[in-house]
């Protein structure tokens, strides 16, 4: 491989930012890895997980959770970022 050539992820990252989907399939990857993140109980009590702009919608069926999640929704858009690789969340709300 010479040095001017590009790996194929490499490649696909440069397409998907050039063609205006990579947010979109960063909000793909988000919402699969909410459950994966979050782990099963909070996976069961959580109605939707939404992205719209940078900013994650969760609609839980919880008010303790929903307080809970609240209180840690800085961490949360850390781990979820961390997970995808990418600032794919930049704020989040917690809906009941």
């Amino acid at each position: 491989m010479s040095a001017n050539s590009l790996s194929i992820t490499d490649a696909l990252v440069d397409f998907l930012r050039e063609s205006g989907l990579e947010q979109s399939v960063l909000d793909v990857q988000i919402e699969e890895a909410w459950p994966k993140v979050m782990g099963a109980t909070v996976a069961k009590l959580t109605r939707s997980v939404e992205m719209k702009d940078g900013m994650l919608y969760v609609r839980v069926s919880s008010a303790a959770l929903k307080a809970q999640l609240f209180e840690n929704r800085f961490q949360l858009v850390s781990k979820l970022n961390e997970a995808v690789g990418a600032p794919a969340i930049k704020d989040c709300r917690i809906l009941g």
